[in-house]
Order: structure tokens, then C-alpha cells, then sequence
């Protein structure tokens, strides 16, 4: 009878372990600020970001995936608990005086994964609270300056089980620090970058007169010489994805990872970072599924950060959990790019540091957004590192009256509501709320809007009412 135990005992080990071996390993990378406008796989042909470009030619591109809220802490717990900051009380950052936090019963991804038997870790930036809530059984520590440093730690983590892995890694690049290149005319900031840069990376500096300027900023020498900077961050986070990639080829568990590269809201420029317009929230979303078919192949059906953690719950276990996400799953999405997709995503931010207060709501279709400015009586606040950037004090001290394509006006004070057809106009600058033409669009899409708001529970529909 012992033997007969120790054989079925064998064979129940065995089939655990191939089981285990099957489930995918996810390593979701989430850049701090990182825009479309700054990858050589979505058209830049200046900034050098080869290993992003590879995992564009080994998996999918997204061309529509957007954040739900235009700021760091709050879209971070977004990322990682399928809902609306404001359905989880995580309305703006997390650290010092700000203190926004998630309540207390709402289940997180890595939480998830763990108690369905992966192994978890973080490392870099963090920036979510409480701990219990957002909880890894592993912090490994690095300088989030340095991806390359944050890649070596994660190496023994990645390769040392054959139990399927979750790690969540998190570079501080290329968000603004607190330093300015004090040799320069404009005084741009640094992204980060150091003179002598940092061990383990090479340093790839760009010139200002090289830079590509998008549409949304204005072109001048400030605005160049800090793109510059912010160039030469964004490819350090590039060398850290291929270390990363290396180190999985090297272990053997490439081909069974899924790989996710997305950023945490649009570049650290004013017109972006903490707007809802496009280059704020319509990020760089790449993705290598385990044993990917179809490579080099993209996706234009819409998709949001809330939409991360059911798929990803669902690709690990093979389910999505009863949980009450208010994201989607998007896995045929990825195995089937004539799939269709959702009809509209919906955005949500409400506060950047606790004095930014300017809540915003927006819905988005394949052709027309609309953006819901419910403080708008109020002037547009500035995130303290935006209204001191080089870029937008040389606007104000030269007296410019446009800022990029819009008005320096426009942007500053903002219609209750503005709706626009992103077909004709993709940078959002005629605003057709008054359009004759446009009002069967206009109410549609504002009837969808409080409905989103109802159903996810947001505090600011009784504005609506109370307006």
C-alpha cells in the first residue's frame, strides 16, 4: 500500500510540476511618463530604442491603448486592481502630504497571482498604498534610476524557481527629477540623466536640434534642449528591457513569458502628463505573448489600464475572477487581431499632487472623445514640475500667446464640456460641444458618460444634478 502511495504521490508531483511549467511567467513593465512620441517603433526615427523596437517586431503593438488617469500613484492602482480611482479611493498620489490610498478591502493583482500560486515581485517605483492592499512577497531592491541595476536584481528572482513568476518592474525613467542642467541657456531638467552616468549603462545623448518636437508643444529652444534629456532617459529604460530580455533568453524562460511594456500616463510636459487629451493618456503599449504567433503584428481596437488585470488574471488562471473589475479582458484581443474590440474606453482623473484638484471624465471612441471638465469654472491647475519646467516658463516669460497647436488661453481655462472628432482633428483643438451636427454625437456619448459614472460609483456624477 506505501508504494502504491509513493507512486500516485510521484505522479501527482509530476503532473503539478508540468502544470506549473504550462502557466505562463508576466513581466509588466511600467515606465514613469513615457509617450508614443519617443519609440522607434511608433514612428520616431531620432530616439534610439532598439529593444523596444524588437518587441514590436517579436509581438503586438497596440495603437489605441490609453491610461485611465493622467498621473503616476493613480494610475498605478489602476493598473493593478482593474478599477476607477475613484470606485478604490486612490484619487491622486500616494507619497508625503498627498496620501491618497486604496481602501482597505480591494484585492490587487499581484495578491491575486500569489494566492493562485505564482511567485511576485516589484521592483523600482512603487508609489501605491497600503502595502497589504498592493503586496509582493518579494521587494528587491535597486535604484529605479538605473534599469539595467533594477534587471541584474531581478535575474535570481526570474530564473531560480520553475514555479511561474510575476514581476512587476518599475523604473523611475524617464519622469523629471529635481536637478537642471545649470550649464545650459534654458536650464532644462535632467530626466534623471548624470554627468557620468551610471554603471552598467551606456549613455546615448541626443542633441536639441535633432529632437523631434510633437504637435502639442511649442517649438523652441527650451522645449528642444529638455526633449533631449527626456530622449536620452527613455533610452536607459531601453537598455534595461534588454538586460531583461537577455537574462529570460539566457534561463530558457523566454518563449513562456508574457511581456508587457507600458507607461503610467503621457510625458512630464504640460499638454500631456495630468490632461486627458491624447498625448496624455494614449500611451506605447507592447506585448510579447508566450510562444507568439503572428509577431510583428498590431492592434488598433481600443483598450485602457483598467482592462490589465482581468486579462492578465485570465491568461495566468484561465479565468477572471468574480471581483467587480470595471476593465475588460482583452485576451482574444491578442490572440485574434480581427476581434472586435470595445466600443468606447473611459478615463477618470481627479487630483495629480493634493493641491492639482481638477477632476475630469472622458469617454472615447475609435472617432470622437469627449471630456468632461467638472471643475471647469476653475483655472487648469499645474503639477509643481510641469509650470516650473524650462518649457512652459519660457512660454509665459516670452509672453507667447500659443502653446504648441493650442492657445495658451484654451488651456488654461476649459470648457465644461469639449467633444472632439479625432479623425479630423487628432490634436484636439476645435471643440464642437456647439456643433449642430454634431449634437446626436454630443448627447450620446454624455448619456454613456454618467452611465460609466453610475455604474463604477463615482462620487462626481451628483454634479450633473447639482449643476
Amino acid at each position: 500500500m506505501s508504494r502504491i502511495i509513493i507512486l500516485l504521490f510521484g505522479i501527482w508531483s509530476l503532473a503539478s510540476m508540468s502544470f506549473a511549467q504550462q502557466r505562463p511567467n508576466i513581466l509588466l513593465i511600467v515606465s514613469d511618463d513615457h509617450g508614443k512620441e519617443a519609440i522607434g517603433a511608433y514612428g520616431n526615427p531620432v530616439i534610439k530604442t532598439p529593444a523596444m523596437d524588437r518587441l514590436a517586431a517579436e509581438g503586438i503593438k497596440f495603437n489605441n491603448a490609453f491610461c485611465t488617469s493622467a498621473s503616476c500613484s493613480a494610475s498605478r492602482s489602476v493598473i493593478l486592481t482593474g478599477k476607477f480611482g475613484h470606485a478604490t479611493g486612490h484619487y491622486g498620489h500616494e507619497h508625503a502630504y498627498h496620501h491618497f490610498s486604496t481602501f482597505d478591502g480591494v484585492k490587487s493583482l499581484p495578491v491575486m497571482l500569489e494566492a493562485s500560486g505564482y511567485r511576485t515581485a516589484r521592483v523600482g517605483k512603487y508609489h501605491l498604498a497600503p502595502e497589504k492592499v498592493y503586496h509582493f512577497q518579494h521587494v528587491l531592491p535597486s535604484n529605479c534610476r538605473n534599469p539595467v541595476e533594477m534587471a541584474e536584481a531581478s535575474n535570481s528572482f526570474m530564473s531560480n524557481s520553475d514555479d511561474p513568476f510575476f514581476l512587476y518592474y518599475c523604473p523611475c525613467d524617464p519622469h523629471r527629477s529635481h536637478d537642471n542642467a545649470n550649464d545650459k541657456p534654458f536650464k532644462p531638467n535632467l530626466f534623471g540623466n548624470k554627468k557620468n552616468g551610471y554603471k552598467g549603462v551606456t549613455t546615448q545623448s541626443y542633441k536639441p536640434e535633432e529632437v523631434i518636437v510633437p504637435g502639442f508643444l511649442p517649438d523652441t529652444e527650451a522645449t528642444r534642449q529638455e526633449l533631449a534629456q527626456y530622449y536620452e532617459s527613455v533610452s536607459r529604460v531601453d537598455q534595461g528591457l534588454e538586460t531583461l530580455i537577455r537574462q529570460l533568453k539566457e534561463s530558457g524562460k523566454y518563449d513562456n513569458t508574457l511581456i508587457i511594456y507600458i507607461s503610467d500616463n503621457g510625458v512630464a510636459f504640460p499638454g500631456a502628463k495630468t490632461t486627458l487629451y491624447e498625448p496624455g493618456m494614449r500611451l506605447p503599449m507592447l506585448v510579447k505573448m508566450p510562444k507568439q504567433e503572428g509577431k510583428g503584428s498590431e492592434r488598433n481596437q481600443l483598450v485602457s489600464w483598467a482592462d490589465l488585470t482581468p486579462t492578465l488574471l485570465e491568461i495566468a488562471t484561465g479565468q477572471i475572477p468574480d471581483e467587480g473589475f470595471q476593465g475588460h479582458s482583452f485576451t482574444e484581443v491578442l490572440h485574434n487581431p480581427n476581434t472586435k474590440g470595445q466600443p468606447e474606453i473611459y478615463a477618470a482623473h481627479n487630483f495629480h499632487e493634493v493641491t492639482m484638484y481638477y477632476p475630469m471624465r472622458v469617454i472615447r471612441t475609435d472617432r470622437y472623445k469627449l471630456i468632461y471638465n467638472i471643475a471647469h469654472p476653475l483655472q487648469y491647475p499645474f503639477a509643481s514640475d510641469l509650470w516650473a519646467s524650462a518649457t512652459w516658463q519660457y512660454v509665459m516669460n516670452q509672453g507667447m500667446e500659443q502653446y504648441g497647436k493650442r492657445a495658451v488661453e484654451t488651456y488654461l481655462h476649459h470648457p465644461k464640456l469639449e467633444l472632439y472628432d479625432l479623425k479630423n482633428d487628432p490634436d484636439e483643438t476645435i471643440n464642437l460641444v456647439d456643433s449642430p451636427q454634431h449634437q446626436e454625437t454630443l448627447n450620446a456619448m454624455t448619456e454613456k458618460l454618467i452611465k460609466f459614472q453610475k455604474t463604477t460609483g463615482d462620487p462626481w456624477v451628483y454634479k450633473w444634478e447639482f449643476e
